[in-house]
């Protein structure tokens, strides 16, 4: 069964139907936010990519990385931050508890690496 697809669940459990990746359902205000600051990344890494070609001083690209990395941690914490706030309560709330605190923990373990 090599070519058996892994099922894909959305952020409730239920499986997805179309495959398509989505899983996120993530409300308009907030979905908003997200996109904007992966379009600022963006416009962020390919300045790095003109940085290199242009050799710019090595201080000067590891500063710009590093903002790279605080915007990626900004998008994951509003991800994170929707995820616990709808898709975890809505576990507990469905008595699903159990994994409820198992996503609690996989977050909090994701956070600290």
């Amino acid at each position: 069964m090599k070519n058996a697809k892994k099922e894909i669940k959305d952020c409730h459990g239920k499986p997805i139907v179309n495959n398509s990746g989505a899983g996120v359902k993530v409300k308009d205000e907030k979905k908003y936010q997200i996109l904007r600051r992966l379009k600022l990344i963006e416009g962020q890494i390919r300045g790095l990519h003109q940085m290199i070609e242009k050799d710019t001083y090595c201080i000067d690209v590891i500063t710009q990385t590093s903002a790279v990395k605080q915007g990626l941690s900004n998008v994951e914490d509003l991800l994170l931050e929707h995820h616990l706030g709808h898709c975890v309560l809505k576990q507990v709330a469905e008595g699903q508890t159990e994994k409820a605190k198992a996503e609690i923990l996989k977050v909090y373990k994701l956070k600290r690496k």
